[in-house]
């Protein structure tokens, strides 16, 4: 879009002086491609009362075009293929006005004059009007002839609401109390009126001051009087009677008024105030005076200027979302081609994806304020330098100043690429930002950068550097780095699946789970870390010469316990052998008791049972004797039934 620059810079201009300027973006198929053009804000008619123009309910575009232009559209089959004549001149007052004060006639003019209308109607014969609605179309009429060059739907197919496609920015410098804005004309051109004025009459003052008319005696005779007299020149003079003055009477001109000045110069303050809200200019203040103050009072200074920015903005962010359509409603389907470098064309889909919006910041108007700004935020950061990125603070700074190459002037972590451990190193020893990357080697990342970190010459060359303390910072933080990494990895295999991107949007609820998902796979990672940390220090442990001396001392014990053991032991077997060889002897002793108490048993036992004998004998014979004594009864008789 080789022309946008010049249409858009037009625009600008024509924006502070008229108040409204408008941007049309549509696909020009003369050239093939998309275009964005600046229109006059007299060419853009709008009904009376509309306040925006994306409501507007009938947009008309005043187009001219010239002969060749109308041919080569009615040969693509954009306009009706008529016969339009000879174009006739049309021109409104406001044109005639700048052509005047522009030095140039529009009596040559022989371009077309169209009226490119976009309105909401209803067209006979349409198929897809059904409901006999109004609906969105652009009527596009020749202004001298009258006829209809061509009638198009200005609404998405795809579209169920079937809303009007904008094809018109419009630009505001001050919101006015219409659809149009208000520029410097209605602002201040009162002021420049009275100023053009009052310049006018100075200027006239002093020529009648310098070059003063008057009156002289009829009879007075002055050689050459018809040529004004030179620089030092003297010239010959009749004079009919009496000295020369009482001959000739200057008329009494007066010098140009000071107060005529001091009112000019009121007028100018008053005109340049007019667009400002403080009454202190910035070159007024104190050199000495605080950033605050300074950035306080250019922001009061620039705040009407902010605020044109800020819709100029927003605008041109309008005009880029038109453009974005208008480049995906005829980008191809599919990719083209396969270029051999570089990336293949859009397609329509990919637009769907992205927003393109201005880069321009809408609260600095000017470079001034945002370097104020960054000196105070370079204040700020003094003061605690570790909350602050301060190479990408001062790369924004470079960058404000209008210096190319900030990246190069001021490296940061973003623009670091992968490097081998010793490259990583080196670069810090130096000074230079490092960055580790999640794909890498972490393991052998920290192993390389701990033994860097306990060499013995180099920390010696550290600690003689006055930027140690950052040197050993940037070290250690770069160690935090991969550590950071290498802890994510494990997580990661732990959980048995890759974690999402880091920063990266989750949902509430996939958030919640992996959260509780994260929490189980990090106390397995924490046991592991234990039980391998306990064994890094058991065999640490083993190799310090100290533990080996008390491990020899122990072993030396236990070896002395052991001897002692054993003799204990040999001494328990030799008692045992004793004490059995005793109860050997007292069993053999008491066999031999048992034996001689066995025959004694035998012999109490038959002088027992003889006395037992005797007692039984003596027992019946007394009962006999009993049994004599008693008288005998008689037998009670026998049954022999039962």
């Amino acid at each position: 879009m080789v022309e946008y620059r010049p249409e858009h810079e037009r625009m600008l201009y024509s924006l502070g002086l008229a108040g409204s300027a408008f941007k049309k973006v549509y696909f020009d198929p003369n050239l093939g491609r998309q275009v964005a053009i600046y229109i006059p804000a007299e060419d853009v008619i709008v009904p009376y009362g509309a306040s925006h123009i994306e409501q507007a309910e009938r947009v008309t575009h005043v187009m001219r075009k010239t002969k060749n232009d109308i041919m080569r559209l009615q040969a693509v089959g954009f306009y009706r293929d008529i016969d339009l004549g000879e174009p006739t001149s049309f021109h409104t007052d406001i044109e005639k006005k700048k052509a005047e004060e522009g030095g140039y006639s529009l009596t040559d003019d022989d371009r077309y004059t169209l009226y490119e209308i976009h309105a909401d109607i209803v067209v006979d014969g349409d198929d897809e009007d059904e409901d006999d609605m109004p609906k969105p179309y652009v009527v596009t009429i020749e202004r001298g002839t009258g006829e209809v060059l061509a009638v198009r739907r200005n609404w998405d197919p795809e579209d169920n609401l079937k809303l009007k496609r904008q094809h018109f920015t419009h630009y505001v410098y001050v919101p006015g109390f219409g659809f149009y804005g208000l520029g410097l004309i209605h602002i201040i051109g009162g002021y420049a009126r009275a100023g053009t004025s009052l310049i006018r009459q100075l200027v006239d003052a002093g020529t009648l001051s310098n070059l003063p008319g008057g009156m002289k005696t009829r009879g007075l005779r002055v050689k050459g009087d018809d040529t004004p007299i030179g620089p030092g020149e003297f010239r010959d003079v009749d004079v009919p009677s009496g000295s020369i003055k009482d001959n000739i009477m200057p008329l009494p001109y007066k010098e140009p008024s000071q107060t005529l000045l001091t009112l000019l110069d009121r007028i100018t303050q008053e005109g340049r105030r007019l667009g400002a809200i403080s009454d202190m200019n910035v070159s007024d203040m104190s050199a000495n005076a605080p950033v605050g103050t300074t950035l306080a009072l250019l922001e009061r200074t620039l705040k009407p200027m902010a605020a044109v920015q800020a819709r100029v903005h927003y605008a041109m962010r309008q005009e880029f979302k038109l453009l974005k359509a208008i480049i995906a409603d005829y980008a191809p389907e599919e990719y083209e081609f396969e270029p051999e470098r570089g990336d293949t064309v859009a397609r329509k889909s990919d637009y769907a994806m992205v927003d393109v919006i201005p880069v321009s910041d809408p609260n600095s108007s000017t470079m001034a304020q945002r370097v104020v700004q960054y000196q105070a935020v370079l204040q700020m950061a003094q003061q605690a330098p570790q909350i602050y990125d301060l190479p990408q603070l001062h790369r924004q700074m470079i960058e404000v100043l209008g210096i190319k190459n900030a990246d190069k002037l001021v490296p940061t972590s973003e623009d670091q690429k992968p490097r081998d451990p010793v490259s990583e190193n080196m670069a810090a020893l130096v000074g230079k930002p490092v960055k580790a990357f999640i794909y890498q080697d972490h393991d052998a990342h920290l192993a390389v950068h701990q033994t860097f970190m306990q060499d013995p010459s180099i920390m010696a060359q550290i600690g003689q550097n006055p930027l140690g303390q950052q040197i050993m910072a940037a070290l250690q933080a770069h160690i935090a780095e991969h550590m950071a990494f290498k802890y994510r990895k494990q997580i990661e295999e732990r959980l048995g699946a890759p974690l999402p991107a880091p920063d990266a949007e989750l949902p509430e609820e996939i958030e919640v789970q992996l959260s509780r998902l994260l929490a189980d796979a990090g106390k397995q990672v924490t046991q592991i870390n234990s039980q391998q940390a306990a064994q890094q220090a058991a065999q640490q442990q083993q190799q310090d010469p100290l533990f080996q001396l008390q491990q020899m001392e122990a072993q030396t014990k236990v070896q002395e316990v052991q001897r002692k053991a054993q003799k204990d032991q040999v001494d328990a077997m030799l008692e045992a052998q004793k004490l059995a060889l005793e109860k050997e002897k007292l069993q053999i002793s008491a066999q031999k008791d048992a034996v001689q108490l066995t025959a004694e048993q035998k012999r109490a036992a038959d002088q027992l049972k003889m006395e037992l004998v005797r007692m039984a004998s003596s027992a019946q014979q007394q009962q006999q004797a009993q049994q004599m004594q008693q008288p005998q009864q008689p037998k009670p008789p026998t049954n022999t039934g039962e």
